[in-house]
């Protein structure tokens, strides 16, 4: 069934013309590093501006708890959180480690992104860290 959303969600960019990665490095890469090792973090931690992405994605996944565990459906949500959270930021929904909020506070909204471009995002944010560790 995954293989099947991840099917849709690439053929729903190419139909739409909406590149995950694309809306990511003009919206969130100026903050959000891709990628980065979590020693390597540590050592920057002071000079980054927001918390990688790949913590970020980690760390929805880990919080955005499902009852029966379906994949789809946490994958759904995830999405849901994502798409909501990119243009009205809270302290109330955050869910970072208090450290990151005490350094980084909480994202600023990014407005006017089409809800093809929160959607393209959403998933690339989620697919591109799957089965990927923040070691």
């Amino acid at each position: 069934m995954i293989k099947i959303i991840s099917a849709i969600s690439i053929l729903s960019s190419l139909l739409l013309g909406v590149d995950g990665y694309e809306v990511y490095k003009k919206n969130c890469a100026s903050c959000h590093i891709e990628i980065m090792k979590k020693a390597e973090m540590m050592k920057k931690f002071s000079t980054l501006k927001a918390p990688p992405m790949i913590q970020v994605a980690l760390r929805l996944k880990e919080n955005i708890i499902i009852r029966n565990e379906d994949e789809d459906v946490h994958r759904h949500l995830f999405m849901l959180f994502v798409k909501n959270y990119i243009e009205n930021p809270s302290i109330d929904y955050i869910m970072c480690h208090p450290q990151a909020i005490d350094t980084f506070g909480v994202m600023k909204s990014i407005k006017g992104l089409s809800q093809e471009e929160k959607e393209a995002v959403a998933y690339w944010i989620y697919d591109r860290y799957e089965d990927v560790d923040f070691e």
